[in-house]
């Protein structure tokens, strides 16, 4: 029945200035007017909507103000340079000090944080293909870590 997300919306001040950051992540605008904005993420499968008003002031938390986008996982490796060619910065996720991609091999994925004019937490997220010995593994890797760890085992990530 469920073939994927279809959208997921986001508040913000400025729905201009909003438009011309998500179009320098390289998505398309889809629809605006009212002060709501539609940004594809994938043509005709998934998008974000932005809504202009107050609500941008609601304190940040995760399961109000997060959206992740799947990159390629060869992309994930120069995440930080390409968002700082943008003008944007990656930040740090939770209580760790560095910005650079992470892999959580529990969960098979590798991130980067960044956030958005209005302080909404955005993430680039990747799949992590992940030796079954290490599967369980509930620390995070800092990609060159994981890299490492990987290339002295002779694997290779192929998602």
């Amino acid at each position: 029945m469920i073939e994927g997300l279809y959208e997921a919306h986001l508040p913000v001040k400025d729905l201009r200035c909003s438009i011309q950051f998500y179009q320098s992540l390289g998505l398309e605008l889809a629809w605006e007017g009212d002060g709501i904005a539609f940004i594809w993420i994938e043509r005709h499968k998934s998008w974000l909507g932005l809504w202009e008003g107050e609500e941008y002031l609601t304190a940040y938390h995760p399961s109000l103000r997060h959206v992740a986008f799947r990159i390629p996982f060869e992309e994930m490796k120069n995440s930080v340079n390409w968002l700082h060619s943008k003008g944007i910065e990656a930040v740090p996720f939770g209580n760790r000090a560095s910005v650079q991609p992470f892999v959580r091999p529990n969960q098979g994925n590798a991130s980067v944080y960044f956030k958005d004019p209005d302080g909404n937490s955005l993430e680039f997220m990747s799949f992590v293909s992940v030796p079954d010995e290490l599967k369980q593994e509930s620390g995070k890797f800092e990609m060159t870590k994981w890299m490492e760890i990987v290339r002295l085992r002779g694997e290779e990530n192929t998602l």
